[in-house]
């Protein structure tokens, strides 16, 4: 009896469900997944379009220079025998400026030629006063010249020659 009953469990079929149940779990595998895949690629387009984050600033326009004729004056020193030859580029910030300085360049000279030769040598020998020299003329520079004219905007006085002897 005992070879009967192994016979019959031999030929049992095994529940009709281990099928179906491994199709779910497929399917919510599937499932699981694109939904995940789905959430992820909202999070990645939402965070870059979001409202919150300002868009990088544009690059800035490369800068003007403007180049000065080189200019020669008379120092003022005990003997007379000093002079300054001085050339000069000036950064702005866009063509507009430069229009505005070439309309008007015999006035804008003869303010810088006329500021030049109130210096002293020794004022003009050190590092700092060359510094403070391009400063000084940078706001000559500005001052506006038409009465109700807005200053003309220099970023920097360049030194491109300067000689005192």
């Amino acid at each position: 009896m005992a070879s009967t009953t192994a016979a019959t469990q031999q030929n049992v079929a095994p529940p009709a469900t281990t099928g179906k149940v491994k199709r779910i779990v497929l399917i919510l595998l599937i499932a699981l997944v694109a939904a995940g895949a789905a959430a992820g690629g909202m999070y990645f387009f939402l965070a870059k379009s979001a409202p919150g984050k300002p868009a990088p600033p544009p690059p800035p326009a490369p800068p003007v220079f403007f180049a000065l004729e080189p200019m020669t004056v008379n120092l003022l020193s005990d003997d007379g025998q000093h002079y300054l030859r001085v050339g000069l580029t000036l950064k702005l910030a866009d063509e507009k400026m430069q229009a505005r300085l070439t309309e008007h360049m015999p006035e804008l000279r003869s303010r810088i030629l006329l500021d030049l030769s109130n210096k002293h040598p020794e004022d003009l020998s050190t590092l700092d006063g060359k510094r403070a020299l391009a400063k000084e003329l940078q706001s000559l520079v500005q001052q506006p010249t038409d009465a109700g004219a807005p200053p003309v905007q220099v970023e920097e006085v360049l030194f491109t020659e300067f000689v005192v002897q």
